[in-house]
């Protein structure tokens, strides 16, 4: 077969499974994070998934003042590959705690590359309103955006589904927490769509409330049983590493599951899950950043093939400041090209 029909195919097969990020790549993995050295975004690679290796020593991929332009930080990427696999996306939170000395911020940054290496990127500063956004006569969700005050943790999610208002089809489903401090109490879960050249975002929609903060969501689509799950860190309430389920990509979602989350950490606290499986495996892996350890522990635990039943959590090794990230498998010729990189 030719290439591009076993891209195609490999598409179609992702689709049929419903809303779903494109998997590609069966020899090993991308790290793909902020470090905790700086508020910049680092690579490492991985044969088995645990076990990674600084790409450019644990340093920047790109300048971040070429790419995120309203602080100057990269903060918290999500990468994946294109819907037709033709490239890759990331999105990363436009926040620079060692500028500002608060923990706000206003807006996301969209990227988009063809090698891994060359990333240009669209800024979005959620302060400006309804001007920024490809849907301006929408309904609004504040009266007022210019006191947004928090805009954290984006991550993508293909939906073939989803429909514009041109009806055309398909869109990246871009989801993140926001606070707009005048009319909101505590941070809520939100979305927006961007388009195929990922330049262009709807306005937020709220995907859901639960009376109390939510943040750093990792939305996961399970062939066990035809549900999307949630991964999502509770600030009020009993605090965790919490999971939720939902029939459709949007919702609406279920309440968080009590009886079964990252508990063995003990008191000590956990953000920023990302969820992934290994090649050939059923089961899951969930990262996550142990935030409250001096120095810190970047921990990978174990669940099973419907994303319950967490445990056997280790420290990722190999990584020089592992922090809030995410992964994707890749293939020999990426995972070459990655160790051979210099700048």
């Amino acid at each position: 077969m030719k290439k591009s029909f076993l891209v195609a195919a490999f598409a179609m097969m992702s689709l049929a499974m419903g809303a779903q990020n494109f998997q590609k790549g069966d020899y090993g993995y991308l790290y793909c994070h902020m470090s905790d050295k700086g508020e910049y975004t680092a690579f490492a690679v991985s044969r088995d998934g645990y076990h990674y290796e600084d790409v450019l020593g644990g340093g920047p991929i790109f300048d971040n003042s070429k790419i995120a332009r309203i602080e100057g930080g990269t903060r918290d990427a999500f990468i994946c590959r294109k819907h037709d696999g033709k490239g890759y996306l990331m999105v990363t939170t436009d926040m620079c705690v060692a500028k500002s000395h608060k923990w706000f911020n206003y807006g996301i940054d969209l990227l988009t590359s063809k090698n891994l290496k060359d990333w240009k990127s669209v800024t979005f500063d959620f302060r400006k309103g309804a001007s920024i956004f490809c849907d301006p006569q929408s309904p609004d969700v504040y009266k007022d955006y210019s006191t947004i005050s928090r805009v954290w943790a984006p991550q993508i999610f293909w939906d073939a589904d989803y429909v514009w208002a041109d009806g055309k089809k398909g869109g990246y489903m871009i989801y993140y927490s926001l606070l707009n401090s005048k009319e909101e109490g505590y941070d809520r879960m939100y979305y927006s769509y961007a388009d195929e050249t990922f330049t262009k975002l709807t306005k937020p929609r709220l995907l859901f409330d639960w009376g109390y903060a939510t943040i750093d969501a990792d939305i996961n689509y399970l062939e066990s049983d035809g549900l999307y799950h949630m991964l999502i860190k509770k600030e009020g309430g009993k605090p965790g590493i919490y999971t939720a389920t939902s029939k459709h990509l949007t919702g609406p979602w279920s309440e968080p599951v009590e009886n079964d989350y990252v508990s063995f950490e003990g008191k000590k606290k956990c953000e920023g899950s990302s969820a992934f499986q290994l090649i050939g495996d059923s089961t899951w892996r969930v990262a996550y950043i142990q935030y409250s350890d001096h120095p810190r522990h970047y921990r990978i635990c174990k669940a099973d093939a419907h994303l319950r039943n967490f445990h056997d959590p280790v420290d990722i090794e190999g990584v020089t400041a592992p922090q809030h990230g995410s992964f994707m498998r890749i293939t020999k010729k990426e995972y070459n090209m990655l160790k051979r990189w210099k700048k």
